[in-house]
Order: structure tokens, then C-alpha cells, then sequence
């Protein structure tokens, strides 16, 4: 059984210190294939970031860093790519989208994506 899920991280960055940045670093080292969405184009690890809303197939997961109020403009595309979960890490917890997720047959999920990764829950 393949137990390797393609992650979409919103809001990827090209700066160490962030933890969009930490999440593509071990979503790639535990075998995951990640794709990255960022407001400008950049590349960490080999991901490459893409600037529009991309119709990716396959995606499992999609890891949010990015905050409520500009998740807005994604909610139609994160239904439209049509995930098994959306992972709200921290601080980027948002109720409306949340319902939206559920609505939709979309696990949406409270957590830090690099504590799952760690914990062996991702």
C-alpha cells in the first residue's frame, strides 16, 4: 500500500526560517511528492512554486500557510482540486472554510503538518 500522499502547501516560501519552508523540506524527505503555491514564483528543494491556481491532479492533502482573510480567494480552487484533507496549521485555523471543506466531503483538520510528519499521523 502506497501511504504517500501528494501535498499542495498555499503559501510556500523561499525562507528557511518559515515553516512552509520546513514542511516541503520533509514532506520530500518522508516520500511525499509536494506542490507548492506561492505569491511569487520560487523553488526550494526542487519544488518549483506556481503563482496561479494551477488544476493539480491527485492531491491528497493541502497544507495551508496562509491566513484566513487571504484563504478567501481560494476556497472555490481548494474545493475544485477535491482533497481528501485541508490541514489548517497553525494560525491559519478558519471556520468558514472548515464548514466549506465538510460540505464538500473534505476532511478539514486542525494541526501542524510538521508534527504529524514527526509523530508518524501524517
Amino acid at each position: 500500500m502506497d501511504n504517500h500522499k501528494k501535498t499542495l502547501i498555499i503559501g510556500a516560501s523561499e525562507n528557511p526560517e518559515r515553516y512552509s519552508y520546513l514542511a516541503i523540506n520533509r514532506l520530500s524527505k518522508y516520500g511525499h511528492e509536494v506542490v507548492a503555491i506561492s505569491h511569487k514564483s520560487g523553488e526550494v528543494f526542487g519544488v518549483k512554486f506556481e503563482t496561479e491556481k494551477k488544476a493539480f491532479k491527485g492531491i491528497d492533502t493541502v497544507s495551508l500557510y496562509i491566513n484566513a482573510n487571504i484563504q478567501k480567494e481560494y476556497y472555490d480552487y481548494i474545493v475544485s482540486l477535491h482533497p481528501k484533507r485541508i490541514i489548517f496549521n497553525p494560525g491559519t485555523e478558519n471556520n468558514e472554510l472548515s464548514a466549506l471543506a465538510k460540505a464538500n466531503g473534505i476532511h478539514p483538520q486542525a494541526s501542524c503538518t510538521l508534527v504529524l510528519l514527526s509523530t508518524g499521523q501524517y
